[in-house]
């Protein structure tokens, strides 16, 4: 007897990934809470109750590791530092391939190569238990119920044919005969997969409401209309280029350029950078409720903060507690941990204007205030000028962005960390005033003129594990209230920042190249500097421990932090000293404040034949003209990566694009050695392959199993 599975998170994942019947009897006993019957969705509550199970399977993308090994390693932005947790996804080394890779140390935790094939299913399971269900649904949640359902299941085949290209396409539920799980899946093409995933979010743009506010996360017909632009688009790049000539290019085209247009109508861009990401104040906060937020996984202080939790406050920090000698000790005032995880390239330094793109003095943290005394005589011995010892509270470690070329630095002293002695003492005619003639026990450059030093002061002294750099902000979380328990905040999924840059990208391939300008412009102009703006003020998430009253203020520091007097100090002191609200925009630019403040700066382009001078050295480097199409692409790419930079999307982005390759050998030392076009795709999963029968219930043949698999693998 044949019955549809009712189990949410779906016996049909299991089966793709492990493919045993040992599997089934396991994860039953697991999720057997998630057994329902037909009656919950005859009520408006019922089905709230599922479609709520949607929004819960997006929750993994920001869990664990893979929440970056999947979408940003192995590119041009950031590279392997200090730990080597999930190197083979960067380096496409010989631990890259079909096989999970059980590493030891840091490496023990490398993500699974199926762990995007089996999350993405367990979420299709459920959008299709509901889909298939929406005769028994209430009217009043119908549409939305249904649009939901339809958008998930769009959403994650999209991730799946970004990372895999052709996939199993399911849109059923998996029926099961007794107790036994189909297994004799079949493959559906490219292009049956993208056309699928086009229809999915057509449907989810024309049944969300505009207004659907059921919950403040909840995906509207504009997050829809954002993916639908962003499907007609991947149909139109170079991953499917080998077929998508039979669709006529104008016409997907123009039709995402009306959704991009529609989304940024009604879902403007927030006035202030900051305002995204910078000024989280807390749970649930003003920004996690922004207009340009059009995707988030959403998180709070209890209900969710189980399976899997916040996790990314772990992974863009430099290793700072192991270089800085002891002047910066780490905690849950800091934002973020140090597991040194995404360490930006020289390329994700250059691509800013320093002067005047206020994203890279938002997104960059470039202070740590010293925060755990350490005597005069011991900063004398670490180089320290008599007289210049810092006092806590000002800069324990400081990162200068400067330009290839500049010799600002070495007017100053010799700069290393802690462990290197140095007697770089911060100028007194450039702001901020109170750092003046202070010795900087931990500062490191981009430049010594021609030379790029960020990589060369590691604890390793090796620059491809190097664990001292400057990390971006934008998942800080000062309400954690055990240094390593989950963090709270919202991880955002996709903003109109980037259907922006959806729409410039359709305009170019359109051929309309004065009006991808146009919209590229507009989003510059919310980079710009406002006249007045302090440029030298910095903020980040971090302000949220004090910001919301964290349990933990009045309890000592972990780590025993101590002031002036040997005291130890508790954790709302080290947070004093710690965050700092000032960046180093003097000292990286050479630039001080004017005597009537600072004016408003210039980010727009002319044309595509004057590109900004850092976008005319990439496409240099690259061998690119500026002026064809393949340069407009790159520069856009350039463009994402000012404004989206570490925002989970990258990966697939250049894998759609087929700029994976190029960018990764010109930008990332680590990943050049090893990359090759195969690695446009992920190998398929050996687990799936393994447990796949034919036809006949027989073990597929060495020659069908490699088939299957993706070619290079």
């Amino acid at each position: 007897m044949k019955t549809l599975n009712r189990i949410f998170t779906g016996v049909f994942a299991c089966a793709l990934t492990l493919g045993t019947s040992s599997c089934g009897d396991s994860f039953l006993e697991e999720d057997a809470g998630h057994m329902i019957s037909d009656a919950l969705l005859n009520t408006s509550e019922g089905v709230e109750q599922m479609v709520g199970s949607l929004y819960a399977n997006i929750r993994w993308w920001g869990g664990y590791e893979w929440a970056y090994a999947t979408t940003l390693y192995g590119c041009d932005e950031f590279t392997v530092a200090g730990s080597n947790c999930a190197e083979p996804w960067n380096d496409y080394n010989a631990n890259f391939g079909p096989l999970n890779w059980a590493g030891t140390g840091d490496a023990k935790n490398n993500p699974g190569i199926d762990a995007v094939w089996s999350q993405m299913y367990y979420g299709i399971s459920s959008a299709n238990l509901i889909i298939a269900s929406e005769s028994m649904m209430p009217e009043n949640v119908h549409d939305r119920a249904m649009g939901e359902a339809y958008f998930l299941r769009g959403y994650n085949y999209l991730r799946l044919f970004g990372q895999y290209g052709a996939v199993v396409l399911q849109t059923k539920p998996v029926e099961v005969e007794g107790s036994d799980v189909p297994r004799n899946y079949k493959r559906a093409s490219e292009e049956e997969v993208l056309n699928q995933i086009i229809e999915d979010f057509k449907n989810a743009y024309e049944l969300i409401p505009a207004d659907n506010n059921w919950i403040y996360y909840a995906w509207t017909k504009y997050t829809a209309a954002h993916f639908y632009a962003k499907a007609l688009l991947y149909r139109q790049s170079e991953r499917c280029s080998d077929w998508n000539g039979k669709y006529d290019k104008k016409t997907d085209l123009d039709l995402a350029i009306k959704l991009c247009n529609e989304v940024i109508a009604a879902r403007p861009l927030e006035s202030d950078y900051n305002r995204l990401y910078a000024h989280w104040t807390g749970t649930d906060c003003d920004i996690e409720k922004s207009k340009e937020v059009l995707m988030a996984i959403p998180h709070n202080e209890g209900s969710t903060a189980g399976r899997y939790g916040n996790r990314t406050y772990n992974y863009f920090n430099p290793q700072f507690s192991n270089f800085s000698g002891d002047y910066v000790m780490r905690g849950q005032f800091i934002g973020g941990m140090d597991f040194q995880r995404c360490r930006p390239t020289e390329y994700a330094y250059a691509i800013f204007d320093n002067v005047n793109d206020s994203r890279m003095w938002k997104t960059y943290k470039t202070v740590f205030g010293y925060n755990n005394y350490q005597t005069p005589d011991a900063m004398q011995k670490a180089g320290c000028p008599a007289g210049a010892e810092p006092a806590l509270g000002q800069p324990g470690i400081m990162f200068i962005l400067n330009k290839k070329g500049d010799q600002i630095v070495s007017k100053y002293g010799t700069i290393g960390r802690a462990g290197e002695k140095h007697t770089f003492v911060y100028p007194v005619n450039l702001g901020p005033e109170e750092w003046g003639g202070k010795w900087v026990p931990n500062v490191v450059s981009l430049y010594d003129g021609d030379k790029y030093e960020m990589d060369q002061h590691g604890v390793s002294g090796d620059p491809n594990t190097c664990n001292t750099y400057c990390g971006i902000n934008k998942v800080e979380d000062g309400t954690r209230t055990a240094e390593k328990g989950d963090a709270h905040r919202d991880i955002t999924l996709a903003r109109t920042g980037e259907t922006y840059l959806i729409k410039a990208e359709c305009q170019v391939r359109n051929g309309d190249d004065a009006g991808a300008l146009r919209t590229i412009n507009e989003l510059r102009a919310r980079a710009q500097y406002k006249a007045g703006e302090d440029r030298e003020a910095y903020e980040d998430g971090s302000q949220a421990f004090k910001a919301s009253g964290n349990s933990t203020a009045n309890s000592n520091t972990a780590k025993g932090n101590k002031n002036e007097k040997g005291e130890k100090i508790t954790n709302m002191q080290a947070y004093e000293y710690s965050y700092i609200q000032k960046n180093t925009y003097c000292i990286s630019t050479g630039l001080t404040k004017p005597e009537g403040g600072w004016g408003a700066s210039n980010l727009q382009i002319s044309s595509w034949s004057n590109l900004p001078t850092e976008d005319q050295a990439i496409l240099a480097k690259l061998g690119v003209d500026g002026n064809s199409l393949e340069g407009k692409i790159h520069f856009i790419l350039n463009e994402r990566t000012r404004e989206l930079l570490g925002e989970w999307n990258r990966w697939e982005e250049l894998s759609r694009t087929k700029t994976l390759v190029k960018r990764a050998k010109a930008f990332n030392q680590r990943a050049a050695a090893n990359i090759k076009d195969h690695h446009n795709l992920r190998p398929i999963p050996q687990t799936f392959i393994d447990g796949l029968l034919d036809d006949n219930g027989q073990n597929l043949s060495d020659a069908d199993k490699a088939a299957w698999q993706n070619p290079g693998y």
